[in-house]
């Protein structure tokens, strides 16, 4: 009796102890697929259901279903001595569990008030950024496809004419649309397989988040592209240009908010978009992340679908899960005349991810006479 009893309690403390005896392997459903279908598109997909620790609707999620839940509970004397002044000086230690003992209707409302992100989010959309409602918007496609009027994807002409860019940033968008009109595809950070800076990186259609205690991970679905965002700290004094720039992140109520600066201009392919929108090292963009409804979601998505080609077809009509909407602002001193606003929209996506790798292409695009990849005219051996 006494040797079951001790084997009783071992047991019990070890399922205690062990934060991942409460944590779960993300399932197979939740897994996108690289190809241009939208899963939301796809009635199979919307068959699955999500695992019991992971409610449909997003909401009331339990410490085990929570990206934070592998986070150690904070010591008693802790949360006594000045618990509160550190939850209010730092959005991340309002994440953290209170001991049962010590647990308050405030520490788990704090809990369940971070919104949870994590999973594959696809947009699916050529270009992918909506132009907002009214106010200063990105530049837009001259060139509109014939069946349904949305931006033509094989015909990338700029409006030079959109009132945000100054004079220099302008002639460099109608060049690049010369091209276009002339059969030329001009090389970008995607056709050339170099990083791509924020924003154009999202031109990628999925992005799947991980929500960490110190950063997030953002993992994009083609060339192994990965973004990560510092969370609750500030931007050095001298930031080192780079790829993806210093971005820095907070947490306000509901919304998750990236800032970042850095962004490296002395690079080839320097643009904001797929018109060649050009941006100097004055760049500075803001996201801001939120998970919508349909209605709160209604008025971007009927703007995306007047502007934006969807290669995998339209969102499903009866799609029930959340939306992500992201809305930048973007302003560039050195490029633009007024900071301006856009947004991307997501659905869920669950289809697998394949792989995807970009490779050169020596026999060019279109028009190409030569897209510059090495060659030797004379074998080595």
């Amino acid at each position: 009796m006494n040797v079951e009893r001790s084997l009783l309690v071992l047991v019990t403390l070890a399922a205690v102890a062990s934060p991942a005896l409460g944590q779960q392997t993300a399932p197979a459903d939740r897994q996108a697929s690289g190809d241009s279908q939208s899963a939301v598109a796809s009635p199979a997909s919307r068959q699955q259901t999500a695992p019991a620790a992971r409610p449909a609707n997003g909401s009331s999620k339990s410490a085990v279903a929570s990206p934070t839940s592998g986070r150690q509970t904070a010591p008693a004397a802790r949360q006594a001595n000045g618990g509160s002044k550190s939850a209010a000086a730092n959005p991340t230690a309002a994440q953290q569990a209170a001991p049962a003992a010590g647990q308050t209707n405030s520490a788990k409302k704090s809990v369940a008030s971070t919104p949870d992100f994590s999973g594959i989010w696809r947009h699916g959309s050529l270009p992918w950024f909506v132009p907002p409602a009214s106010g200063p918007g990105p530049v837009t496609n001259r060139t509109r496809r014939k069946d349904n009027g949305v931006s033509d994807y094989g015909m990338l002409v700029g409006d030079y004419t959109n009132p945000i860019l100054q004079p220099w940033a302008a002639e460099v968008v109608k060049k690049k649309g010369e091209m276009s009109l002339a059969g030329i595809t001009y090389p970008n950070p995607f056709n050339q397989c170099w990083p791509s800076p924020v924003p154009f990186l999202f031109k990628h259609m999925a992005m799947e988040m991980l929500q960490r205690s110190d950063k997030i991970v953002m993992l994009f679905n083609e060339d192994h592209e990965v973004r990560y965002v510092r969370l609750n700290q500030s931007h050095p004094a001298k930031v080192k240009p780079s790829y993806y720039g210093d971005a820095v992140a907070h947490y306000e109520g509901d919304t998750l908010v990236i800032d970042t600066v850095g962004i490296k201009a002395d690079r080839p392919y320097a643009m904001v978009d797929l018109f060649g929108t050009p941006y100097t090292d004055k760049l500075h963009v803001v996201e801001r992340y939120r998970l919508l409804d349909y209605e709160a979601a209604k008025g971007t998505l009927e703007r995306a679908a007047k502007e934006l080609w969807r290669p995998g077809g339209p969102f499903a009509p009866n799609y029930a899960d959340k939306y992500l909407q992201v809305d930048f602002m973007i302003e560039d001193a050195g490029t633009f005349t007024t900071p301006w606003t856009a947004s991307v929209i997501y659905a869920r996506d669950r289809l697998e991810w394949p792989e995807i790798s970009c490779a050169e292409n020596p026999a060019g695009f279109h028009n190409d006479k030569d897209v510059g990849i090495p060659h030797a005219d004379k074998a080595d051996f």
